[in-house]
């Protein structure tokens, strides 16, 4: 039944993600075939940690984040597609996979997919799941607007086949981000001051100073849509998980 939520909320998305404004949307990545969203999103409290706690970035709070990716690549009977996004998490990490997407050379914004999509249950409706996907887009850039500078980074999250952003979000979407080369680490509501997709699907922006240097964020919160006429729907997406880096 998830699976088939799942396919219908992709579905109603792709005749609903027309942008007011011109920013790019990359296509989603599936949910991997058989593996529970809840399974890949495990190892997300430990990157939350690592961002949110007092400890000295370099003393090697990124080493918890290898070892819970390591334990969970070692468990058996782990699917393909699972360990393909461990392993790159891990590379990521240590630094052998080269540190995240190449710097843009010409206008064009690098986009930076995260490593999965999440699911909000109930968030299209009663017993309809909406899939969110989460992208980051390293400055300098224009999207999402005003556009992040050198030395930031832009995230938009976007909730397949919802409504539009309610005007109050009692359960605010947040981006958990932490830059394991300058230590510098924050916590910070994704908005609609962009303007995003005004009628729908429901996206939020954030754009962060994270300095130059490996990023590590996570998405994960609530979320309030509200169509013309009928009540706001609040829902909760389980944490996704991305890595890029920062010029």
């Amino acid at each position: 039944m998830r699976r088939a939520v799942t396919a219908l909320a992709v579905a109603a998305a792709a005749a609903m993600a027309v942008p007011a404004q011109a920013i790019a949307q990359p296509t989603p990545p599936p949910v991997p075939e058989g593996i529970p969203v809840e399974m890949l999103a495990s190892f997300a409290p430990a990157i939350i940690g690592a961002a949110a706690g007092t400890e000295d970035i370099a003393a090697g709070p990124q080493d918890a984040i290898l070892d819970q990716a390591r334990n969970l690549l070692e468990s058996p009977g782990i699917p393909p597609e699972l360990k393909s996004t461990l392993e790159r998490v891990i590379t990521f990490l240590d630094g052998s996979g080269g540190g995240g997407p190449e710097i843009p050379k010409e206008n064009a914004p690098v986009i930076a997919q995260f490593l999965y999509p999440t699911i909000g249950k109930g968030c299209i409706g009663e017993g309809a799941d909406s899939v969110g996907t989460a992208l980051a887009v390293p400055g300098p850039a224009q999207l999402p607007p005003p556009g992040p500078k050198a030395g930031q980074a832009g995230f938009v999250f976007t909730a397949l086949g919802t409504s539009s952003v309610a005007a109050e979000q009692p359960e605010p979407l947040t981006v958990t981000w932490i830059n394991l080369d300058n230590q510098r680490r924050a916590t910070q509501n994704l908005t609609n001051e962009a303007k995003i997709n005004p009628d729908g699907p429901a996206t939020l922006s954030a754009i962060a100073d994270t300095g130059p240097g490996r990023v590590l964020a996570v998405v994960s919160g609530g979320l309030t849509t509200q169509k013309e006429g009928a009540a706001p729907i609040t829902c909760s997406f389980l944490p996704t998980v991305g890595m890029f880096q920062v010029a």
